[in-house]
């Protein structure tokens, strides 16, 4: 149930956010993903369930981004 309660919250905060805002964040969700996919190769990953989170954030980002194209049509 804790899950689910931290990504309300986390979907909240983005929806707050300005259009500026949520693109550096997706850049540099893009960067630590790729930075956790090389930690991976060479086997120096601390945390791997932090690459889901942070591919889960990046399709949150995407998600609203394609929300608010569509309302402004």
């Amino acid at each position: 149930m804790m899950a689910a309660k931290n990504k309300t919250n986390r979907v909240e905060d983005l929806r707050t956010k300005t259009d500026d805002q949520l693109g550096e964040q997706l850049h540099d969700l893009k960067r630590e993903a790729f930075n956790l996919r090389f930690q991976a190769a060479t086997n120096q990953l601390e945390r791997p369930a932090r690459i889901k989170e942070v591919r889960r954030d990046i399709a949150r980002i995407k998600t609203l981004q394609g929300e608010r194209a569509r309302v402004a049509k």
